[in-house]
């Protein structure tokens, strides 16, 4: 039987918009297939060793609960998700997650937070906030039976670029991504996924997710290939039918 350990960091205060359904998205089609799941929060002055887990999600928060943790990470995570980060670990980074993985935060009013340095972006706040439904399209989810289309939600007021190593998630159709002037959405650097797309976005994207499963059991069990595939009609039904009232017109799956 194949096994998982998946770890939400700072789950009591990186968590906006229902960015725990990830965790539960993951859980479950983990459990479906038989793959047992085992899910470790991990919060403030809890340890934080990254050869325990297969999967780290790191949710949405404000500038406060950021600011919150920036002591915490000073006492040893900050090298441990670089760490993960650099080993390959399949890592998932929404909203504020993604800006606390990049090199700084820069406010409105000039002044630079450090944050992680594990991926090489950055942000800049801005006074106008970034809302509203997201459409976007990844070519690394696009196949015969799959459009590649991702669909969720987006509150952010930060613009973030990326650097020269890293690559976007996708190219936007709806809605405003990273800055809302290059027409990309989301960083990919290694294993690590990092978007402004909250929803949450995995329920939405089961493609997205089975990416991730696939991408850690691959980690964990090399030779491994492929999930079995599952009946996904609902939670197609339920993205088509939010990508058709945005963009107009049916997805293919």
């Amino acid at each position: 039987m194949y096994e998982l350990t998946i770890c939400h960091l700072y789950p009591d205060l990186l968590n906006l918009y229902g960015d725990r359904g990830n965790i539960i998205a993951l859980t479950k089609r983990c459990e479906w297939r038989g793959i047992q799941v085992r899910v470790k929060q991990v919060s403030l002055n809890d340890p934080f060793r990254p050869d325990e887990f297969d999967i780290l999600f790191i949710g949405g928060g404000q500038d406060y609960e950021q600011s919150i943790i920036q002591d915490d990470l000073q006492k040893g995570k900050r090298d441990a998700v670089r760490e993960a980060v650099e080993s390959g670990r399949v890592i998932l980074a929404v909203c504020g997650g993604l800006q606390l993985l990049g090199r700084y935060y820069r406010t409105h009013d000039g002044k630079d937070i450090e944050c992680i340095g594990a991926v090489d972006l950055w942000t800049h706040g801005g006074q106008e906030r970034l809302i509203g439904n997201l459409v976007f399209e990844c070519e690394f989810l696009k196949n015969e039976h799959f459009d590649g289309l991702v669909a969720g939600f987006e509150n952010h007021s930060g613009k973030t670029w990326l650097g020269p190593g890293v690559k976007p998630m996708g190219r936007v159709l709806k809605g405003f991504g990273l800055n809302g002037e290059d027409g990309f959405e989301g960083a990919i650097y290694r294993n690590t996924y990092c978007t402004y797309t909250h929803g949450s976005l995995l329920p939405k994207n089961p493609a997205l997710t089975d990416h991730l499963i696939t991408l850690a059991l691959r980690n964990r069990y090399p030779g491994f290939e492929s999930l079995e595939p599952l009946n996904d009609a609902f939670e197609s039904a339920a993205r088509d039918a939010v990508i058709k009232r945005l963009m107009g017109k049916n997805s293919s799956r």
